[in-house]
């Protein structure tokens, strides 16, 4: 009875969890990494995303992958249909109006937190930030996977600013839904040649130097709209 009990008790013993807890940790870091992809506009809607191609270019089984993809599935940011395919979900002019108007009201008011909370050190490096996003807008490959990065890297720098992680996270899943249309800025390159983003993104930065709420919002917001606009404009999302 005593060997019996003692396999039992080695049965549930804590080291027969390192395992799982470690298949936990990698589904949370390739569903970071897929959410930064996804964020940075480095997927477009209609892409589809397999699950093999994944695995395989981060090296692990395809287990903390299919752990991942679920949890991006629950939150709206990819899609499953009947034949088993993962997309990024399809955008409408009419889901992005709403999500811009969303973006508005959230995002301006993180901007405005950050223009009252922001320390210096945190304003010089968004100052930093700005002047890299204006200095490869600037490039001959202007509107290239630098400038969607560094967009990406200042508005999270000044969101973050804004001290609430819970704000921030809100943040983060709208972002989820909306960066794939990034991506067509990218592949139109056409949209940061205009100069729109940077004369935005000034405009911001400034209001933040001089501490002033109310010119963040207006400057975040004017920046959200012209994206809207130029979307709007190539005629790349049915109504």
């Amino acid at each position: 009875m005593a060997g019996r009990k003692s396999k039992s008790q080695g049965q549930h013993s804590p080291i027969m969890g390192i395992g799982q807890i470690e298949r936990v940790t990698m589904g949370e870091r390739i569903y970071n990494e897929l959410c930064q992809l996804l964020i940075a506009g480095k997927l477009q809607p209609g892409e589809r995303l397999s699950l093999r191609t994944v695995a395989e270019a981060l090296g692990v089984s395809m287990m903390p992958v299919r752990e991942a993809v679920a949890r991006l599935v629950a939150d709206g940011a990819l899609t499953v249909h009947a034949n088993r395919a993962i997309t990024v979900p399809l955008m409408t002019v009419a889901k992005l109006r709403e999500l811009t108007r969303i973006r508005i009201e959230i995002e301006g008011y993180a901007v405005a937190e950050a223009a009252t909370r922001c320390t210096a050190g945190q304003l010089a490096t968004i100052g930093r930030l700005d002047a890299a996003f204006r200095q490869a807008t600037l490039a001959p490959e202007g509107g290239s996977d630098d400038s969607l990065r560094l967009n990406k890297e200042l508005h999270f720098a000044i969101y973050e600013a804004a001290g609430s992680p819970v704000l921030l996270s809100i943040i983060e899943g709208l972002w989820l839904k909306v960066g794939p249309i990034f991506n067509l800025d990218l592949r139109a390159a056409r949209r940061f040649s205009t100069g729109a983003a940077e004369k935005h993104h000034a405009a911001l930065v400034a209001a933040l130097t001089r501490r002033d709420p109310e010119g963040a919002r207006q400057a975040l917001a004017a920046d959200i709209l012209s994206s809207l606009e130029f979307v709007v404009t190539t005629g790349s999302l049915p109504d």
